[in-house]
């Protein structure tokens, strides 16, 4: 079986998204191979990132308290061990680098990638937009700082991450997290456990029908 996952690095619902699929898969009893690929929720974000704060209540048209934005996540995120610490965040990123980091990152550390870069930033509210966190990041994650930097600072990656976005777009996906499984069944949003495994299930029928 194999699950493909568009995701953003700087959603907070990608996140519980992730942790709900791992749940969901936890005493699954076939080898399943899962593919996270680049999403940009707003790739307008310049390099340097902007202040988060006004960012967060612009998207709310100035109407919706922020907390209101963070409670949902805070509380879901919870229920599975997550921690959001949203009042530590200073700059929404722009996520290019971040997801660069991620194509260039080993398969069998991918996952293990993505959780230390949602972990820097919604626990620990680190910049995940730049070069100097990003190296750090790879570094404790076990991979050659010198050899991250210099690829991130060519061009390493970066046509992966945007033919990724592309086909995302081209295909209508509008929002993340989004699960494809087995190319035929989609799903959008941080569905509960239960639910997603009711979809591998059905998935899984059908291959043993073929």
């Amino acid at each position: 079986m194999k699950i493909d996952v568009f995701h953003d690095t700087a959603c907070p619902w990608c996140r519980i998204g992730k942790s709900h699929l791992q749940l969901a898969l936890a005493d699954w009893p076939e080898p399943v191979q899962v593919a996270y690929h680049t999403f940009f929720l707003n790739d307008a974000i310049p390099p340097e990132g902007v202040e988060f704060r006004p960012y967060m209540r612009q998207k709310g048209g100035n109407r919706i308290p922020l907390e209101q934005f963070f409670d949902a996540p805070r509380q879901r995120g919870a229920e599975v061990g997550l921690v959001f610490n949203f009042e530590q965040i200073e700059k929404a990123p722009n996520t290019t680098l971040s997801h660069r980091l991620i194509a260039l990152t080993p398969p069998e550390q991918k996952e293990a990638m993505i959780d230390a870069l949602y972990a820097a930033y919604f626990e620990h509210g680190r910049d995940i937009g730049d070069l100097d966190e990003l190296v750090s990041i790879a570094a404790a994650c076990g991979l050659d700082a010198a050899t991250i930097r210099a690829q991130l600072q060519a061009d390493d990656g970066l046509a992966q991450v945007l033919a990724e976005a592309e086909w995302a777009r081209a295909q209508g996906i509008s929002g993340v997290p989004f699960f494809i499984v087995n190319g035929r069944y989609a799903f959008s949003g941080a569905q509960p456990p239960h639910l997603i495994r009711r979809v591998l299930e059905q998935a899984a029928a059908d291959l043993a029908i073929v």
